[in-house]
């Protein structure tokens, strides 16, 4: 039982994480920028969904250089003999080469996304097992991934996807409480978003420049995650985002890459810290 829900989530990963790529670089602006609606050369990005789902390849980006005739056969020549040359004939200029038509031109990254979504899946699943909470990670898990993307190429993190992320994680796991299997507390799970969504605000006021207000909302639905297993789970999911940024920016600066005061996107870090705090808490559950 325990093979196949891995196999069903890596399966669920793979389907979802193929939709992170697009949807990333669309919300990937600035914040007072409407989401793309084309590709960089100004194609329109179409498919299903108005759009939203869809490959990282612009088709139209393909144009084909069609190749340059070779030298045209004297009329009237004998196949076996040379046409005679004039005198003082110039010399003719070399023909360029053809180009050999270009691929689709892609204009995102399009394997880590997916391959981070797989394996969050995959490792969530052999945490929980069969328990209800489950249903709820494996459907917070694209999104989650999809913020740390867009936040590593904008260090930004939309409203759009933050909010409803912190709504839909209260709303999924007060469902779940309602099941005779689950293994954690609805009300440990809402204290906790607000406790750790309190102490980034808290981080926020004291220091708006290091802080972005996108990675108090963020914090939101993490602590909601985190709390659902109790404050010992909130607290090392919490205390372990903060240890993963510090360790990057730490390198960054070592490898003089970065200073003091250079601004890292954080919102990744928090994610992974909270996939760590959650799979500790599913195995000790």
């Amino acid at each position: 039982m325990d093979a196949t829900l891995i196999a069903v989530a890596a399966l669920w990963g793979v389907a979802t994480g193929l939709l992170v790529p697009r949807a990333a670089y669309r919300f990937s602006v600035e914040p007072d920028e409407d989401w793309r609606d084309a590709c960089p050369a100004g194609h329109p990005l179409t498919g299903p969904a108005r759009g939203w789902l869809g490959s990282t390849r612009c088709a139209s980006c393909a144009v084909a250089v069609p190749s340059l005739p070779g030298p045209m056969a004297h009329e009237g020549a004998d196949a076996g003999a040379a046409a005679p040359e004039p005198e003082h004939q110039p010399e003719a200029a070399p023909l360029p080469a053809p180009e050999p038509a270009p691929a689709a031109s892609r204009y995102a990254p399009a394997v880590l996304p997916p391959v981070v979504t797989v394996l969050a899946c995959t490792a969530l699943a052999a945490a929980t097992g069969a328990r209800p909470e489950l249903v709820v990670w494996l459907l917070l898990t694209p999104v989650a991934v999809l913020l740390a993307v867009i936040d590593r190429r904008v260090h930004r993190l939309p409203d759009r996807l933050t909010l409803p992320l912190a709504g839909a994680a209260a709303l999924l796991l007060g469902t779940v409480s309602l099941a005779p299997e689950h293994t954690g507390s609805w009300a440990s799970a809402l204290l906790g978003g607000l406790t750790l969504g309190g102490f980034y605000f808290l981080l926020f006021l004291i220091n708006p420049n290091g802080m972005g207000f996108g990675d108090v909302k963020l914090a939101l639905s993490l602590g909601v995650a985190l709390g659902w297993y109790g404050w010992a789970v909130l607290f090392a999911g919490g205390f372990a985002g903060f240890l993963l940024g510090a360790v990057y920016g730490l390198g960054l600066m070592l490898m003089r890459r970065a200073g003091r005061k250079t601004g890292i996107p954080f919102g990744p870090f928090m994610i992974a810290g909270a996939l760590l705090g959650v799979l500790f808490g599913a195995l000790a559950a």
